[in-house]
């Protein structure tokens, strides 16, 4: 990952946003990352309270570790990174433990210093709203086409005060649907439009995957 990071700082001149994850492992992995991860050139690295292995915000299933544990690691990051680097912090906690339980560990991880603070896929246009307005940090938005949480205009999310949105699925989005459309000019079946993150997860084989690990659960 630091080093996909890596190349494309190198390909653009805008500051990267990474997303580490759970930070992989505990916060001595979440140390290394940051020292990685500064080391390729970002500008601001993303850790989340998911347990790991972790899944997609926007899939049912995750589970969150404890508010505790997250805030060590949090510090961990905070400790290790140098003075530039943007840490930002993201809940997984609605889907879980639901919207009050979110709000409260994002003021906490404010509190602990975050820079950014991230409520992963509020489900509502009021929980939203809630989040913008009970949240005492600045605040980045996730944009998925066909998640979990409603669809809101840029305009909407700056008038509510998130400084930063992001689109993690816009470019992956089309580039599979012209790939799966090249593919069908070759002869090969048309599954019609893949445009959102569950279509996207399907053409590699989430159903499989899920099946798999609720058998061995």
């Amino acid at each position: 990952m630091a080093d996909r990071a890596a190349m494309i700082v190198q390909a653009c001149e805008l500051p990267v946003i990474a997303d580490a994850d759970t930070g992989y492992g505990n916060a001595l992995n979440v140390a290394r990352t940051v020292r990685a991860y500064e080391r390729a050139g970002v500008a601001a690295i993303q850790f989340e309270d998911q347990v790991f292995p972790k899944r997609c915000g926007h899939l049912a299933g995750k589970e969150v570790i404890s508010a505790k544990e997250f805030t060590g690691k949090l510090r961990a990051a905070l400790d290790t990174r140098q003075a530039d680097t943007v840490i930002i912090a993201r809940t997984d906690a609605r889907a879980p433990a639901g919207i009050d339980e979110a709000i409260d560990r994002a003021n906490t991880y404010a509190g602990e210093g975050a820079d950014v603070i991230f409520v992963e896929a509020p489900e509502s246009d009021e929980e939203i709203e809630r989040v913008a307005a009970e949240v005492s940090a600045p605040l980045l938005f996730n944009v998925v086409p066909g998640g979990r949480s409603p669809v809101i205009s840029e305009t909407d999310l700056e008038r509510l005060g998130f400084r930063i949105a992001i689109y993690p699925a816009a470019l992956l989005g089309a580039a599979a649907a012209a790939m799966t459309t090249a593919l069908a000019q070759l002869g090969g079946r048309d599954i019609g439009e893949v445009t959102d993150v569950v279509g996207i997860f399907g053409l590699v084989g989430l159903g499989e995957w899920l099946e798999f690990s609720e058998r061995y659960r």
